[in-house]
Order: structure tokens, then sequence, then C-alpha cells
């Protein structure tokens, strides 16, 4: 068994997920793709120390700031904590994300091509011209290349580089494995204005939390050119700290792109009928969702009466 939490940015879900967890006696597994890093703390609004006291936390702080955790690594280690806590006497772990395509590894199971990234063929990739890398797909993976725009040069070069390194298209190696074990979605949204008010407050709050020496300190050590500090509100503060923009730029900026990651998280969300929308403002939201859990868990096991 399984309890997903989903929704775009801001919405509470890791403030729902902690007092839930705590009521079922279980654990929370993340599913934030920035969160896997260690030191990427306040940025990432990754859960306090505190909280994790409160509730044992997964796949948080497993990799270094310079490693790449693909998306093949985490779909596994996430399946193998799941079997591991899976059993008809405990409570369901709890899966909390935002990240669409770290949740949908795990609960569609999705066919992921073990492959990881080639620094020198991507190099060599990159140097040509996204026409020419595009002709190149048809040619070798006509069923990758209908289902790839021809101006997405990332995924482009990813399927050159599935098909480079292992002789097969890549389009063939993909596809879907649900698990056997039943899911249960629940996912957090709210009004656009709301949203976009509980975004400003988060982003502050940020900055109040010292985001701006978390920024700083990340690039005196790893330098201003690693890949997560030209993530969402790490890129927008180094260029504060850049001198190219003030501070109030930067959080304005911050805000601004995290409304537009927001918007593009409700998109994919509202693709998946599964998922069962609760108001993210609603003052009894804990109660209502401790309902549906009941009722998803008495549909699952009907004969344990744990509650």
């Amino acid at each position: 068994m399984l309890i997903v939490i989903c929704g775009a940015t801001a919405t509470g879900k890791s403030g729902l997920a902690l007092e839930l967890a705590q009521r079922l006696e279980t654990v929370i597994i993340s599913a934030d793709s920035r969160q896997v890093y260690r030191e990427f703390d306040i940025g990432t609004a990754k859960p306090s120390v505190a909280e994790q006291k409160l509730v044992p936390h997964y796949l948080i702080d497993i990799c270094n700031p310079t490693e790449t955790l693909t998306l093949a690594e985490y779909q596994e280690q996430a399946q193998a904590l799941i079997h591991n806590f899976e059993s008809s006497y405990s409570p369901p772990p709890l899966l909390v994300g935002g990240t669409g395509l770290y949740l949908k590894s795990v609960t569609k199971g999705l066919k992921i091509p073990r492959v990881s990234p080639q620094p020198e063929l991507r190099s060599q990739l990159e140097s040509l011209d996204q026409t020419q890398l595009y002709a190149f797909l048809s040619q070798v993976d006509r069923a990758a290349a209908n289902k790839i725009h021809p101006n997405d040069r990332v995924r482009t070069i990813r399927a050159l580089e599935v098909f480079y390194v292992t002789g097969r298209p890549i389009s063939t190696q993909q596809g879907e494995n649900p698990p056997n074990y039943p899911i249960w979605h629940i996912g957090l949204d709210c009004d656009r204005d709301m949203l976009d008010k509980r975004i400003t407050l988060r982003t502050n709050k940020m900055i109040e939390l010292g985001l701006v020496e978390e920024v700083e300190s990340l690039c005196q050590k790893y330098g201003q050119e690693l890949p997560l500090l030209s993530t969402l509100g790490y890129a927008e503060i180094k260029q504060y700290l850049n001198g190219d923009i003030s501070l109030p730029q930067a959080i304005e900026l911050t805000i601004t792109h995290t409304r537009q990651f927001a918007k593009r998280q409700r998109t994919w969300f509202g693709k998946y009928p599964e998922i069962e929308w609760v108001d993210a403002n609603d003052s009894n939201l804990l109660n209502i969702v401790w309902k549906q859990v009941q009722y998803f868990l008495q549909e699952v096991r009907p004969h344990n009466n744990l509650f």
C-alpha cells in the first residue's frame, strides 16, 4: 500500500504529510528532485532537522551536490523502501512531493533505460545544432522522434545518448509496469490568487531563514557553475550576489518564476484522474484527509480494525 500526497509548490504538502504521518505512525518518502541533495536546504524547502526527528524521512540528503541522481536510481531506491515497509498490518508509507516524474516513476512503474549521463558523448552531441540532432534521432528511432518536439534539445540528446550506449532505441526501452499494491492519491490545490500569496509568503520566509547566506556559501564551496545553483531560487539569488540585480528584484524574480513553475505543476497533475483534490486552505484539512485515509484503509483491509 502507498499514500501519495502531491500538488504544486507552496500548497503545504510537507506540513500535511508531517501531521498525517504522526497520526498513522508511518514514514515519509520524499519525491522532490532537489531535496535529495545535501546542503541545498532553505531554497528547496527541505524539512527541518526537528521535523525529520518527528517522523522518519527517506530520500532526503542522499547525494552530494556534485553528483547526479538519475530518475532510474530514484525509482529503484523508492521502490525498495516501499517494499521494505510493505506489510498487511502496518500503515502505508507516504510518498510526498511535487516532482511529477519522480511520482510517476513509482506509481506507474515507468520502465526507464538504465543509462547514466555520458559527459563525453553529451559534449559531442551538444556541439551539433538541434536540426542535425533531430535528423539523427529520426533515422535511428522514428517512434521517439514522433513523440519529441523538434525543438526539444534535452530529450533529443537523451534519446540519442540511450541509443548510442545501448544500441537499442529508447522507444523500445520505455513503457509502464504499474505496482500491484493499492495506491491512494491526494492532491493539494487552491485558487490562483491564494497560491500566489502562499508563494510570496514562502519566498520571503526563505529569505528570513538565510537563503542569501546559503547561496553565498554554496557558491564559495562549489563554484557558481554548479548546475544546482542555476535552479529555482538559487539562480535569482546568485544574480543578486553577482551585483546584476538588487535583492528586492531577486525576490520578485523568484516569486515570478515560482508561480510559473507552479502553473506547470498544476497542468501536469491535472492530467491524472486518480488524484483526489483537497483545498489546501481548508481549516479542517487534516480531518478531511484523515477520514479519506481511514476509508482507503478499510477498503483495502476491511478485516483490520486499525482505528
